[in-house]
Parts: structure tokens; sequence; C-alpha cells
């Protein structure tokens, strides 16, 4: 399995065209793995990941703890630990943080705060994966999210609606984060003025690497704008960056 380079996933940004790229092979490997001779059964045998979600959650949930399982791992977990947690008692996330990094081999958080994710980081001396943190990030959706794109349609020419609550959507954010990697991709973003994309992800589209430009869209719709990306460096190691590579 290739090393990872990151200490924690906090955020979308965290991720160039690079990194992705072996996000994306990695998940094509155990992909066909599940259907083959499970090489991967054993990868995380003796580990255990703590799975500590201050929000209810199904699908986030059990994804994570399943595919632990399925590598060999182990999983503790609590459900609504605002409810069910110390935390109900008073006990902050800092020091909640500090006690799991007694128990288990990573945490992955689900947060009502934004910034809780990246506050947990800053203190535990284990991998930490923001698994949803209030209005702010879901940088393993988006991950979901751009490996489902690339592999069903490719990348190329490209023009994708987020339409919604963009404001406080956190999956849109950090998926758009992510789209600002690809060339040629134009995102249109719809919502009422009060639900609007935040300004951050409209300066981060025009940082230098992309040439980005952000103008008025005719379409319907009281608060629409497009974004349009291009020449991003070149893909790595053989995934076609015209199509999907698969």
């Amino acid at each position: 399995m290739t090393a990872f380079p990151l200490d924690h996933i906090i955020e979308s940004q965290q991720f160039d065209r690079d990194l992705l790229e072996v996000v994306f092979r990695t998940a094509d490997q155990m992909k066909a793995d599940l259907c083959g001779e499970r090489r991967f059964a054993k990868s995380l045998e003796g580990r255990i990941m703590a799975s500590l979600f201050y929000e209810p959650s199904t699908r986030t949930r059990f994804s994570f703890e399943s595919a632990m399982l399925r590598l060999g791992g182990s999983v503790i977990t609590t459900e609504n630990a605002r409810e069910f947690s110390s935390a109900a008692k008073g006990e902050s996330l800092s020091d909640s943080t500090r006690i799991m990094t007694g128990y288990a081999d990573v945490i992955v958080m689900r947060h009502n705060e934004a910034g809780s994710a990246a506050q947990a980081a800053e203190i535990s001396c284990i991998p930490v994966i923001n698994a949803g943190d209030g209005a702010g990030q879901h940088p393993t959706q988006a991950l979901l999210d751009m490996y489902t794109i690339v592999d069903a349609l490719g990348i190329h020419s490209l023009k994708i609606a987020m339409v919604g609550d963009l404001r406080y959507g956190r999956t849109v954010r950090s998926l758009s984060y992510l789209l600002t990697k690809y060339e040629n991709v134009e995102i249109i973003f719809v919502s009422p003025p009060v639900c609007k994309m935040e300004g951050d992800i409209k300066v981060y589209g025009r940082l230098p690497g992309g040439r980005r430009q952000i103008h008025p869209h005719p379409g319907p719709g009281p608060d629409n704008e497009t974004r349009r990306h291009h020449h991003a460096p070149a893909a790595p190691g053989g995934r076609d960056p015209q199509g999907s590579g698969r």
C-alpha cells in the first residue's frame, strides 16, 4: 500500500493533484481487491480506530467503521458524543482528544462546530480525520465524490452545478476546492443570496497556478456565478487527464 504523506486529513486544500492521483490509484487497487484475493485484508491488523461522532451519522460512520474492519483493524465508537460521552458532563474537545490518543491509533471525528477537527489535530499525537465539522468541510466525502466523477465521467471539459445551500453545505465546499485542481472544469454556483458560496473558495480559485476567473453566469437563479479552471499541471503516472484513466 502506498505511503500517505499527511499526518491528518482536515480540509480539501491539503490535497494537490499528485496526492489525489495517489488516493485514486489506491482506491482502484482496493476496489479490485474486494472481488479478488483480499491482499489488504490484514493491512491494519492490530490497529484501533476511534470514531468520535458529536453529531448523528449513519453512512459516514458506518463507511469508516466497515473500511477499518475490512482492512483487519478494530473499532471503538461513540454516536452522538455530545449526549453519550463525557462531553455531556462538560469535558472539552481538547481533553477528549487527549484521552482518545491513549486508546486508539487514529481518530475519525464528526463535530457540529467548524474548525473542531483542526483543533483536535493540534493536540493529537495520532492521525485525525475530519468526517465533517459543522459548516466547515467534509474532505473525505469530497474525495469520494471526486473519485466517482473521475471514474464515471473523466474530468475533461466538465460543467458542474452546485445548487442549494452553498454557504453552510460542507460537502460542496470541500468538493469545490478539489475541483480547482483540474483543468477545463466549469463550476456553477446557484443559490439564494443568503446561502451563496463563501468568499474563501472564490479567493482560493484566484491563486497562482490555475489562472482561474470568476464571471457572472447568465443562467436563471438569484445568485449565479461561474468559475472556470484552466491549465492545471498534467496528471502523473499514466492516468489520462482527458478521461477517467480507468
